[in-house]
């Protein structure tokens, strides 16, 4: 397997991944019109963190680290590294000397579609990471790949620069050009869920404030007491 590695992809600014830092992963998808998601696969080794960035691809052979090593000179302050296989792979690519040099880069955090080890390490050095598995099992570097290549990851296409949020619910990608309006619609988001928070806060139903009522009765949905309900019922 040739590859090549890119240098210099255009990216995200500063300021918008700022403020797509601000919400959640799902309130971002939601606001993208429920895209975006890497899937439940994905999953972070730390609770409580959320992270944003700019991503820096890696396309890497199964088993084989190789080229993270070629993607940590790409990496720079506020981008997140982000590791795809040709194949499907659990072997543990990813760990705790990998992160120490891509903190001392200014890193925010990695999200692998394979295996990272060292967990307590990087629990304990806060280098946030999110991956397909957990896994001992060493790797090799033998083969070439690409860096900063259009990946993908359970259906959704990562590109070089688009941006990643990333928190206890999972990973979401953000296009690159489409990073200021998400973040608008996004916040826009927010806000409706603050109104309805404060409306359930001061005792109001879902059923009512969404309208509901009506749909469960177009639906065909009836409400009957349990004496009616067990009425038919034999003892």
């Amino acid at each position: 397997m040739s590859g090549v590695v890119v240098t210099g992809p255009p990216k995200a600014g500063a300021e918008e991944v700022a403020a797509l830092a601000g919400y959640g992963v799902a309130t971002i998808s939601e606001a993208m019109g429920r895209t975006g998601l890497l899937g439940p696969g994905i999953r972070p080794v730390q609770q409580g963190v959320r992270i944003a960035g700019t991503a820096v691809t890696v396309l890497s052979w199964p088993g084989d680290n190789l080229m993270i090593h070629a993607a940590v000179e790409q990496c720079g302050e506020g981008d997140v590294l982000v590791v795809t296989t040709t194949s499907p792979s659990t072997d543990g690519m990813f760990g705790e000397l990998f992160a120490t040099a891509l903190q001392r880069r200014g890193v925010r955090g990695l999200v692998i579609d394979a295996g990272v080890r060292d967990t307590q390490e990087l629990r304990e050095m806060g280098f946030a990471a999110w991956s397909r598995a957990v896994s001992a099992q060493g790797t090799v570097k033998a083969t070439g790949g690409s860096v900063n290549v259009p990946v993908a990851v359970d259906g959704q296409v990562i590109r070089p620069g688009d941006v990643i949020v990333a928190d206890d619910d999972g990973v979401v990608v953000v296009p690159r050009e489409r990073a200021r309006h998400v973040a608008e619609a996004s916040e826009a988001r927010e806000k409706k869920e603050a109104a309805s928070r404060a409306a359930f806060v001061a005792g109001q139903l879902g059923l009512d404030r969404y309208g509901l009522r009506g749909k469960l009765e177009r639906l065909g949905v009836t409400y009957r007491s349990y004496d009616e309900y067990t009425a038919g019922e034999q003892p």
